[in-house]
């Protein structure tokens, strides 16, 4: 994931956990709903590691130079590395990977068939959007799983590098030409209204996930709270669109 900003930290202090939150994986996983609500958060972060680095390598593609290509590489190699983590430990606790993964690849496609950029810079924006709003989401998440998940999800959620070299690109290309930014505002928004859909549609979808987001298994997590959270990631997008120069 590319975002290194952090939704709902305000006073950047840890929060004292409570409930499922305070357990570790052996003590929380006893429960079958969580377990459930878990294997599928770590097949939809497995997928989108999996996914953003493909996107990456082709990227590379359209890159303008070779330092630019070199730096997406890296960034690619990061994602994949982040996969492997998260693969790994789906074999680790007795699942599957392929199986986990599977039931998102079809959101993931649908994302990615809507919102086909047509240029180096929409390229740069959409993985700067996309992924900031994914990494958003799964912070939010991860306040209320166990110990050992939370930890795996945050770590595979650290920036690889592409959210600062997504601004530096797109603030000079709007320098050297300022129609450039109408375009990719629009493209921003585009991306934004997609991207929430596409998540609260895969929410609706899994029963373990939609329960933990209600409430049912994460503690203190309620429909105003699901409410608030997607204030949150909104209040965020329209931070990060001023950082890229943009417009929200």
């Amino acid at each position: 994931m590319t975002s290194s900003d952090k939704p709902g930290n305000d006073a950047d202090a840890p929060a004292e956990h409570t409930g499922v939150a305070a357990r570790d994986w052996a003590t929380a996983s006893a429960d079958p709903q969580y377990r459930a609500a878990v294997v599928d958060l770590l097949g939809a972060l497995a997928y989108g590691e999996l996914a953003a680095f493909e996107r990456l390598a082709e990227d590379a593609k359209l890159a303008p130079t070779l330092a630019d290509k070199a730096e997406l590489a890296k960034m690619a190699s990061a994602e994949f590395h982040h996969f492997e983590r998260l693969r790994d430990r789906l074999a680790e606790i007795g699942e599957e990977p392929t199986a986990a993964m599977e039931p998102f690849v079809a959101a993931f496609a649908g994302f990615h068939k809507q919102t086909a950029p047509s240029d180096w810079l929409e390229g740069l924006v959409k993985a700067y959007v996309g992924d900031s709003i994914a990494s958003d989401f799964y912070r939010e998440v991860a306040a209320r799983l166990d110990s050992d998940t939370r930890e795996l999800v945050l770590a595979v959620l650290d920036d690889t590098g592409h959210a600062g070299f997504a601004v530096e690109k797109v603030r000079a290309a709007i320098d050297a030409d300022p129609r450039v930014g109408g375009r990719l505002a629009l493209w921003a928004r585009r991306l934004m209204g997609e991207a929430l859909s596409q998540s609260q549609r895969v929410v609706a979808d899994r029963d373990a996930l939609s329960t933990m987001l209600v409430g049912g298994v994460a503690d203190g997590f309620d429909l105003a709270e699901v409410g608030r959270m997607f204030s949150r990631i909104t209040e965020a997008h329209t931070k990060r669109m001023a950082a890229l120069g943009l417009a929200a």
